[in-house]
């Protein structure tokens, strides 16, 4: 059984689409069960302004992957870095043992996204 919370972003998801002007992408997958995640931000000074995901997978997964952008939003970046798997189940309400592996899919994505920003900021110096 999924909580509310998960049933919600399921239904409801947040932060759906492409972002083509997006700071730093992150790309995770998980080849056991197919789930992808597409992560993008958009950062302002040392701060995540905005976030939107393309995510094809499973109801958890996108549920994880919706969660998470609203989480970050309004976070510095090492904020956001502080965002873990545990933290985003606990957000959902929890997720069921066998699909807590998705919530590593939105923590990962994310620490992607963050390295993709920075490796360009720093290409820009």
């Amino acid at each position: 059984m999924y909580s509310k919370e998960v049933m919600d972003h399921f239904m409801n998801p947040r932060n759906v689409g492409e972002m083509p002007d997006a700071d730093g992408v992150g790309v995770e997958g998980n080849p056991v069960c197919g789930d992808v995640m597409k992560l993008f931000i958009k950062v302002d000074g040392d701060r995540i302004v905005d976030a939107k995901f393309q995510t094809f997978g499973c109801g958890a997964a996108i549920a994880v992957s919706s969660m998470i952008t609203e989480m970050v939003k309004g976070k510095t970046l090492d904020e956001a870095l502080q965002i873990s798997k545990e933290k985003v189940a606990e957000a959902l309400g929890g997720l069921p043992p066998q699909k807590m592996h998705c919530s590593n899919l939105g923590a990962d994505a994310l620490k992607k996204a963050i390295e993709d920003y920075r490796q360009k900021a720093g290409s820009k110096n």
